[in-house]
């Protein structure tokens, strides 16, 4: 016998031979109300059937995902971990919109340490606290780093791990569907290494061009291309890659075995690659909610008028100036591609004046919310809020209510 804490509350537990315990929820001995974690039999019996529950709250850009995730986590006894491929990046904080407060501290826990030193030492996991609110996985490399899907992925498995074995429920939020799908789903072709030569090569390419040297390559491929993505230059340069990979190593077994071997359901767990934290995920199989927050183009440009204007008063301009002082640039580093900090190459090489720019952002931004919401469209599991309803959170909060307490509707 012996006592344990398990979700900040202590229980009193006995272990005896032959019952099967969790990593984090000690096996019990007997039906006695009195000794299960949470107070009662069925309290416990719920904890365990969420084990492995994933809330994901996505849509496109200044739709208030993350209001939306806060609001969540305090009612749900949950954590939000982050699913945005810009945020990632440490010191490219107001562009991004991350909106953590000075006082706010990044903590790493203990089982993140597991990193220092191991085979990636670039990338850093802790945790922001916002209104009392854990936030994951933003500040996790820096600006120069090469961060792709695979790297997202590794660290969000860590830290699912991590929140299910304390008993909570993770809420991945963000405007990355690739990201997210990626933690859902897994994707076949994460296992294929990003060719960094090759993606120098075509940097400089025009779309046309892009997609007369993937017709070249691989027409099938070429055809079964949407077009957002057909439009989208990084889409397009990583399926080149893609490509030249598939019809250099062709579909051998040995490679089949290495993209299966990067889907979510295989393998050790990346904190156990890394000799970290000893947490085991309890099944392989995900329920996740998928809820999508919508609104009217018009209504959308408004806010991200009104959110772009605010980045720059908040001192955007500064920001970048302090990276460009600290050895960063447009070409080497994520200063180059990401939205609300390439569009200033030209303001910083004297070519276009401020008011330009900030123009060119927020059509930039418009067109990315549109491309956002052709991808999320693509996904039929999405429950969809217009947040321009009355009582759509309210709305929102009895969807999940009813998944998480395993209500029928």
């Amino acid at each position: 016998m012996f006592i344990g804490a398990h979700g900040g509350i202590t229980f009193l537990t006995r272990q005896r031979k032959g019952f099967l315990g969790f990593s984090g929820l000690a096996g019990f001995a007997r039906n006695d109300e009195s000794v299960y974690p949470y107070g009662t039999l069925t309290s416990y019996k719920v904890c365990i059937t969420n084990m492995n529950k994933l809330l994901i709250i996505c849509g496109p850009t200044a739709t208030g995902k993350t209001k939306l995730a806060i609001d969540l986590a305090k009612k749900f006894n949950g954590e939000i971990v982050s699913a945005d491929s810009r945020q990632v990046y440490r010191r490219m904080d107001i562009g991004t919109g991350k909106d953590i407060s000075a006082s706010s501290k990044f903590k790493v826990p203990a089982f993140a340490e597991a990193l220092a030193g191991k085979q990636n030492s670039n990338l850093q996991i802790g945790y922001y606290e916002i209104s009392g609110v854990k936030i994951w996985l933003l500040d996790i490399v820096k600006p120069d780093y090469k961060f792709n899907v695979a790297d997202y992925k590794k660290c969000a498995d860590m830290v699912l791990d991590d929140i299910w074995k304390r008993g909570k429920l993770p809420i991945l939020v963000g405007g990355t569907g690739f990201y997210i799908k990626a933690v859902v789903d897994g994707i076949e072709t994460m296992g294929v290494e990003p060719d960094w030569k090759l993606r120098e090569q075509l940097s400089h390419c025009s779309i046309a061009s892009l997609l007369a040297e993937l017709k070249k390559i691989d027409p099938e491929r070429s055809r079964r291309m949407n077009e957002s993505d057909r439009q989208n230059p990084r889409r397009l340069v990583r399926t080149i890659e893609i490509a030249k990979w598939s019809r250099h190593f062709g579909e051998s077994r040995l490679w089949r075995d290495k993209l299966r071997d990067s889907r979510i359901d295989s393998g050790p767990s990346f904190a156990q690659s890394y000799g970290g934290a000893q947490q085991v995920r309890m099944t392989t199989d995900l329920k996740p909610l998928f809820v999508g927050l919508i609104a009217s183009n018009q209504f959308l440009y408004e806010r991200i008028d009104q959110r772009v204007e605010e980045r720059v008063r908040n001192g955007l301009e500064g920001e970048i100036r302090g990276l460009l002082a600290n050895g960063y640039s447009f070409d080497n580093s994520a200063l180059g591609n990401t939205l609300a900090y390439s569009e200033w190459k030209d303001y910083f090489n004297k070519k276009a004046s401020e008011k330009e720019i900030i123009q060119k952002w927020k059509f930039d931004e418009h067109n990315y919310a549109r491309r956002q919401l052709t991808w999320f469209r693509k996904n039929e599991k999405i429950n969809w809020f217009d947040i321009t309803k009355q009582n759509w959170q309210g709305k929102v909060e009895r969807v999940v209510n009813n998944w998480y307490t395993n209500k029928k509707k």
